[in-house]
C-alpha cells in the first residue's frame, strides 16, 4: 500500500502558510497555520493544514497547560514522533510566553491593537476573538482588499470563533483613504455579521473603522 503524506509544498498556492508568513508576517497567520509551518507535513490521508486544525481544536478543548502526549495520540493517524514534536513546540511556547493578558474594552483599545494595519494601502479586515471577560484570545486577519460580502463571509469570521471558544467578537478594518466614514458595503457586511452572530450565540460587540489617527465605532454611532 502506498502511503501518501501531504506536505506544505503539495497544497495549492493560495493555501501555503509559509508563503503567507513570508508575505504578511507571523501576526497575519492563524494558530493552525503557524503550527503547519512548524510541522511541515501531515499524516496519511490528512494534509498538514487539516492536521494542524485538528490539533488546535484539541488544544483549545483541553487547554495548552493540560494537554498530554496521550491526548494528542487520540487524533487518528498521529504517530508518536509527531505527537512528541507537538509537545516540544507547546512547551517552548509556554516557556517563551511572557505576554500580558490584553483586555479589549473600548474602540480606542481596538485602534491601538490595529497599529500594524492603520496605514496600510489595502483594507485589512481583522477580527478580535474575546472570552467572557473581554480578554483577547486571538486576533486574525480575515481578508485583505476592498470590504464586501464576497470577501468577508460569516463563515470566515465565526469558524475560528467556535474553534477558539470565543464568547464574542469585535471586527475592525482600516480605510486607506484616511476617512472613517462607513460605506454602504461596510454597513451591509456588519449587519450580516451581527445577524449571523445572534444565530450562533456569539455576539458582535462592535465594528471599528480605523485610520492613521482616528477611529469610528458602529456601536457608538448607533449603527448596530
Amino acid at each position: 500500500m502506498v502511503q501518501i503524506v501531504m506536505k506544505i509544498k503539495d497544497l495549492q498556492k493560495i493555501e501555503l502558510p509559509r508563503e503567507k508568513l513570508e508575505k504578511y508576517g507571523s501576526s497575519k497567520l492563524a494558530d493552525y497555520e503557524l503550527l503547519a509551518v512548524l510541522l511541515g507535513s501531515g499524516i496519511e490521508g490528512v494534509n498538514v493544514l487539516e492536521l494542524s486544525k485538528k490539533i488546535i481544536l484539541l488544544i483549545n478543548k483541553i487547554g495548552i497547560k493540560k494537554i498530554t502526549f496521550d491526548d494528542l495520540q487520540e487524533i487518528k493517524g498521529l504517530g508518536p514522533a509527531k505527537a512528541l514534536q507537538i509537545i516540544a513546540i507547546l512547551e517552548l511556547g509556554k516557556r517563551f510566553n511572557t505576554e500580558k493578558i490584553v483586555e479589549v474594552l473600548s474602540p480606542e483599545d481596538v485602534w491601538k491593537l490595529c497599529a500594524d494595519i492603520r496605514e496600510s494601502k489595502k483594507e485589512h479586515f481583522a477580527v478580535f476573538y474575546l472570552n467572557t471577560q473581554n480578554q483577547l484570545i486571538e486576533r486574525q486577519i480575515i481578508s485583505i482588499g476592498t470590504l464586501n460580502a464576497s470577501l468577508v463571509h460569516p463563515r470566515e469570521v465565526f469558524e475560528p470563533a467556535v474553534a477558539l471558544h470565543a464568547a464574542s467578537v469585535i471586527v475592525s478594518h482600516n480605510h486607506p483613504s484616511g476617512t472613517t466614514e462607513p460605506s454602504q458595503d461596510d454597513i451591509a457586511v456588519t449587519k450580516r455579521l451581527v445577524e449571523a452572530g445572534n444565530l450562533m450565540g456569539i455576539e458582535v460587540l462592535d465594528h471599528i473603522i480605523v485610520s492613521h489617527n482616528a477611529f469610528m465605532s458602529f456601536k457608538q454611532e448607533g449603527i448596530i
